[in-house]
């Protein structure tokens, strides 16, 4: 469990690496300032086409190889990031480290098929922890080596780490084959695999609505910490290693991933969602006046309390879908991770523009926005009467 933990952390922070850094690319490369921005968007639209093209696999093809597969094709990918030179091959190898991360999304559903019922929200919390530290250790590890190295440096660096990760796993993770497909084997199997996933989202409602709760607090969540750097830089002054500082602090949040969990487990569920939702409206709306009266503090208070919020309906989420059927749990697990991480590459492509338009107070409405948005959804569970 704990390989898994760091595993899938290190795996999934390859998403962020370039987020707080974008000024940095940019500028090295001449991008223009959006264009820039875009970088991460890129990297989590091909995590998202991952989810639904690769982790569906799971239901197919034996995990182990599957996992060490992404991973040899992760660090080809991170390489190729570190030596562009070029707008376009460096678009390109973003997209590829997005598509090939996805290996993380594949152990996830793989360690909560070994936990027993009683206790598959404590053990997904507890991995999930660690991918969740993973994203959120990624902004300050970035900002920090891109400071001393520069940011080619941080690209090599998680390399060699996806190096160190892939002979862990290939030691120690054990073989799974599951079962083979009635409807043929090969290519055709696959292709029915992906073909049955439009039916399983609509024969699970429970699938639907977690992975629209998810989709907007992960838009949120991108928002975020595409444009707080920015500001943070523009309006407090920070250099790139005090921001670093403070997005280690927001990794606090990570800590509510195995206490969400326990909650999930003892069937706490829509109390903890409906908790997590108000707590993203109340960060965004208090950021605002944060920023108005110059407290850095109470800024990274928010971030954890965001980040909080965000890991907890994740958890709880996860913890849901995870007892669908152990036959359909790899492309339950891809329909959920697609949708919201396509949220979230929109959350990042549009932080940069809403930023440039409308300052941090268009971030606040928006971020605020999207909390109310949940909200709206979250109150039909009790018109209806469906569990969460």
């Amino acid at each position: 469990m704990a390989l898994f933990a760091v595993a899938t952390g290190a795996l999934v922070a390859n998403l962020y690496y370039a987020q707080p850094m974008v000024a940095a690319i940019g500028a090295d490369l001449g991008l223009d300032p959006d264009l820039a921005g875009s970088l991460t968007g890129i990297t989590q639209i091909g995590y998202g086409v991952g989810l639904f093209l690769l982790v569906s696999a799971a239901d197919l093809v034996e995990n182990r190889r599957l996992v060490l597969a992404t991973l040899v094709l992760t660090t080809l990918g991170l390489a190729g990031i570190a030596m562009s030179t070029e707008a376009l091959p460096l678009f390109a190898f973003c997209f590829m480290v997005g598509l090939c991360a996805t290996g993380a999304q594949v152990l996830v559903p793989f360690i909560a098929r070994l936990a027993p019922d009683a206790r598959r929200g404590q053990v997904v919390g507890t991995v999930m922890a660690g991918l969740l530290t993973g994203i959120m250790l990624a902004r300050p590890a970035a900002l920090f080596i891109a400071g001393s190295f520069g940011w080619r440096a941080v690209f090599w660096a998680s390399a060699a780490l996806m190096l160190v990760v892939g002979a862990a796993l290939w030691r120690m993770m054990p073989a799974w084959q599951p079962g083979r497909s009635r409807s043929g084997s090969g290519l055709v199997a696959y292709l029915r695999i992906l073909g049955s996933m439009p039916g399983l989202l609509r024969r699970l409602p429970a699938v639907r609505r977690r992975a629209a709760y998810q989709a907007l607090m992960f838009a949120a969540f991108n928002l975020f910490w595409t444009t707080a750097p920015i500001m943070l830089a523009e309006r407090f002054g920070l250099s790139i290693h005090q921001i670093g500082l403070f997005a280690l602090a927001g990794a606090g949040g990570a800590l509510v991933a195995p206490v969400a969990g326990r909650l999930a487990d003892r069937g706490y569920s829509r109390v903890q969602t409906g908790v997590a939702m108000v707590l993203v409206v109340v960060s965004f709306l208090a950021s605002g006046g944060a920023v108005s009266a110059g407290s850095i503090i109470a800024m990274a208070v928010l971030a954890v309390v965001l980040d909080a919020a965000i890991q907890a309906n994740q958890i709880t989420g996860q913890r849901i879908i995870f007892s669908t059927a152990p036959e359909i749990r790899g492309r339950v697990n891809a329909i959920y991770m697609t949708i919201m991480f396509f949220a979230g590459a929109s959350g990042a492509a549009l932080g940069t523009v809403i930023y440039h338009a409308g300052g941090w107070v268009g971030v606040v409405v928006a971020g605020a926005g999207l909390g109310l948005a949940m909200l709206a959804i979250y109150a039909t569970e009790f018109r209806r009467g469906r569990a969460g």
